[in-house]
Formats: C-alpha cells, sequence, structure tokens
C-alpha cells in the first residue's frame, strides 16, 4: 500500500496523463460487484441500458474527458496569448508608416545640407573672385608665397636668437662706458637691442615691402622707407657704438654727451672694437630686416588674400565632407533599422509557425488521448462485465458485447490556422518588400544627394586658379 500511488494516472511527462486502468479497477471495485451483481443475475439478460456500476465507470471517464478538455484549452489559451504578444498587425502599421517617413527625413536632411554647402560654396568663390581680381589688377601670374607654420617658426626662432646675441653682445660692449658695469650695460643692452631688432623686421615687414607694387606711388614709398631704415639702422647702431666710448667718470649725463658726438662727428670712433660693435649692430639690423621682408609673401596684400581663399576651401571641403558623412550616417542607421525591422519580422514569423505547430500537436494529443480515455472505458467495463459473466447462471445482456463508444470533444482549428498561417506570411512577405524598397529609395537618395552637392561646384563653377579651371586645361 505505501508503493501505490494516490491518484489514477500513470506518471508520464505529458500534458494529458493516462489513466491507469488496473488501478481506477481497484478503487471501484468492479471485479467484486461484478461477481456478487453477476451471482445476483442482475443486470437482467433482458437489459437495454447500463446498470448504476456501469454508469459510474462512464460517469468517472466522463470526468476525467472534460479535465482533460479543460488542461487542453488552458492550453490553447496560452498559445493564444503567444500569439497575440507577437502583435504583427502593429508591426506592420509601423513599418507602412515609418519606411516612407524615413525616407523624407533623409531628403529633408540633405535639402538642408544642400543650402549649408551652397553658402560656403558662395563664400568660397567670393574669396576666389577677390583674388582673381587683385591679381588681375596688380598683373600677378604666380601663386601667393604662404609661409608654412614650421617657416613660421623658424623665422621667429631667427629673431629670438638674434635678440639673445646681441643682448649679450652690447651688455658686454655698453658695460665698458655704464657707470653700473655690467648690470647697467645689459639694462641698456636689452632696450637697444629690442629696438634694433623689432623695429628692423616692422620696417622690412610693412613700409619696405610696399617696394614690390606695381603703383609707382607705392613704389616710390616703398624705396622712402628702404631709405629710412638705412639711416635708422645706422644712427641707431653710431649711437651704441659713440655710447660705447663714453666713460664712467664723464660728468653729466652720457646721451647728451653721445648726442654731441653724434652732431659734431658721427662717423669718428676712437675704437677698432667700436666699429666692430657698430657692424655686428648693423648686421643683424639687416637680417632682422630682411627677415620681415620673407617673412610672407613680398606683394603687399596678396598672402592675405590667398589666406582667406585657402581657408574658405577648407571650411568648404570640410563642410561637404561632413555633410556627407552625416548623410551616410542617417543612411546606415535607417537601413540598419528597416534590416532590423525585416528580421524582426523573420523571427516573429519563426515564432508564429512554432506555436501553430504546437497547437497541432496539442490538438493531435487532445484527439489521440480521447481514444485513450474511450479504450479505458471499455477495458473497465470489460473487467466489470467478465466478473459478472463468470458468475451468472443466465446468459449476459446482449449489450455487453457491443463495444462501448464515448462521444469526443472536436475542435476545429487546424484549417483556421493553416489559413492564418498563408495569410501572415503574404503579409510578411509583402512588409519585407517595402522596407526593400525603402533601403533602396534611402541608398538612392544618399546617391541623389551626394551627386546634388557635386553639381553646386557647376552652379558656382572655381576661378581661374581654381581646380575646375584646372581639370579644363
Amino acid at each position: 500500500m505505501l508503493s501505490k500511488p494516490q491518484h489514477p494516472y500513470r506518471p508520464s511527462t505529458e500534458v494529458f496523463l493516462d489513466l491507469n486502468v488496473n488501478h481506477v479497477a481497484d478503487d471501484l471495485n468492479l471485479s467484486a460487484d461484478g461477481g456478487v451483481r453477476g451471482a445476483e443475475e442482475r443486470p437482467s439478460t433482458d437489459a437495454e441500458t447500463l446498470d448504476d456500476i456501469e454508469h459510474r465507470v462512464v460517469e468517472l471517464i466522463e470526468t476525467h474527458k472534460q479535465d482533460a478538455h479543460s488542461i487542453y484549452l488552458e492550453h490553447l489559451h496560452t498559445y493564444d496569448e503567444r500569439l497575440t504578444a507577437l502583435n504583427f498587425e502593429e508591426r506592420f502599421a509601423i513599418i507602412q508608416q515609418a519606411a516612407p517617413e524615413s525616407v523624407g527625413e533623409f531628403r529633408a536632411e540633405a535639402a538642408l545640407g544642400r543650402d549649408e554647402l551652397f553658402s560656403l560654396r558662395r563664400r568660397l568663390y567670393d574669396s576666389e573672385q577677390e583674388r582673381d581680381d587683385f591679381r588681375k589688377r596688380h598683373k600677378l601670374v604666380r601663386p601667393a608665397r604662404l609661409s608654412s607654420q614650421g617657416k613660421t617658426i623658424l623665422k621667429v626662432g631667427i629673431l629670438a636668437v638674434l635678440f639673445v646675441v646681441e643682448v649679450v653682445i652690447n651688455g658686454n660692449f655698453l658695460a665698458k662706458s655704464n657707470p653700473q658695469g655690467l648690470l647697467g650695460g645689459a639694462v641698456q643692452a636689452v632696450s637697444f637691442a629690442a629696438l634694433n631688432i623689432i623695429a628692423s623686421f616692422l620696417w622690412g615687414l610693412v613700409p619696405i615691402r610696399l617696394i614690390n607694387r606695381r603703383n609707382f606711388f607705392f613704389k616710390l614709398i616703398g624705396l622712402a622707407s628702404f631709405i629710412l631704415y638705412l639711416a635708422f639702422a645706422i644712427g641707431l647702431n653710431l649711437t651704441l657704438a659713440h655710447l660705447r666710448e663714453i666713460t664712467p667718470s664723464v660728468n653729466g649725463d652720457a646721451g647728451q654727451e653721445v648726442m654731441i658726438q653724434l652732431l659734431k662727428a658721427p662717423f669718428v670712433l676712437n675704437d677698432i672694437i667700436s666699429w666692430v660693435f657698430f657692424g655686428i649692430g648693423f648686421i643683424f639690423s639687416l637680417i632682422a630686416m630682411t627677415d620681415g621682408l620673407l617673412f610672407t609673401d613680398p606683394y603687399f596684400g596678396y598672402a592675405s588674400l590667398e589666406q582667406r581663399c585657402n581657408e574658405a576651401r577648407a571650411q568648404y571641403t570640410e563642410g561637404k565632407a561632413e555633410l556627407v558623412e552625416r548623410l551616410r550616417d542617417i543612411r546606415d542607421a535607417a537601413s540598419e533599422a528597416m534590416n532590423g525591422a525585416a528580421r524582426d519580422l523573420s523571427v516573429r514569423r519563426g515564432e508564429f509557425d512554432a506555436i501553430i505547430q504546437a497547437r497541432g500537436r496539442l490538438a493531435q494529443r487532445f484527439a489521440e488521448h480521447q481514444n485513450h480515455i474511450e479504450r479505458s472505458c471499455r477495458a473497465l467495463l470489460a473487467i466489470y462485465r467478465e466478473a459478472n459473466r463468470k458468475a451468472r447462471s443466465t446468459p449476459a445482456p446482449a449489450y455487453f458485447t457491443k463495444p462501448y463508444n464515448m462521444d469526443r470533444i472536436v475542435y476545429v482549428g487546424t484549417d483556421r490556422d493553416e489559413t492564418a498561417r498563408d495569410q501572415l506570411r503574404q503579409s510578411i512577405l509583402e512588409a519585407q518588400d517595402i522596407l526593400k524598397g525603402q533601403i533602396q529609395a534611402i541608398h538612392e537618395a544618399f546617391d541623389e544627394a551626394v551627386r546634388s552637392y557635386r553639381e553646386i561646384d557647376d552652379l558656382i563653377p572655381e576661378g581661374k586658379f581654381g581646380p575646375a579651371a584646372a581639370k579644363k586645361t
């Protein structure tokens, strides 16, 4: 008894559990009751309906059938909920609405990009026109000579080296005439070196460069500036040379003494070292002036125009590349989203097919389980009737020989599921065709946008010296 199960089912992992006929027969005492009733000649030989024992067996079987049907309906409800969660209709509506919107948004972004690029191209065109007009007016056929970052650093470095060297040299030379010795000479050296180097550099950077202009008036200004520069450089370095020869013991102001010497005999120096001092300072001044003259393009105003053109061209090129990259990102994101939607539909369709197949298998198992219930009922009735026959002295009723036929619960759903599967498959194919068409439309819109960006160059052609002109030649 301890090993006997407490339920009338066979152990199984199936959804519908099979009845254990022997266990049910023992619970109902079918053999014993059949023998007792047979000995009492019940049911009578002419009986045509089931007796109460047989009715009890049939009621038990019908109860089991209804329980199995309830389980079947619960599982059907679970499958229906899973089918509803797939929500194909909402996905189809989103695809039909979102896919064309993506193409429209892409084209709108491309239109904004064209407006932005047109503005940059117009600015480049105006800068090139200004530069070309400048070339035409001044009869220039060569490109501007622009200083690279490395050259600029080199030229500034030359000025810095000149300044440091001159400070050291001036400090040593001027210490001789300064009452404060080396310290006083260093202070004077810094002042004169700054004036000699920086002023000479500025003379070459601005006024002397005017000598390269085509206009006669500007040439005259440049020539006069060069003469004034020479006078400035010679006068400044002669002043330094005379200042060196002033002894610290001289009474009065050293500056006044130097002015007197410059007015009386500017080119009279008593010490050869003073002439060396003068030569070094004058040479440094010439180097600084030349550095300023060659710091940028020798034709005054030409380099700044070329620099503005280069900046406008760089902005146009970078802007164009950025806009194309932005369109490419939008295209890739939209394509990935649509491909993801197509993959999602495929996954959902696979899950839908799996659910439909599971529903079909469930219906088949339920039908097979009803066959099992009917066989179990016949087996139980056979146990009772066999025991009844053995105990009887009269013939058994005629219906004992007739097999019991159980009313089946028929669920009509297989054909409907197959029809729904075909309709869904067709709808998914149509949605995927829409997605493929929209992906193709986005790629075509991208190509069209890039082509329209290139057409801006045709609408606003490059100047005489631009890339477009170079292609024609």
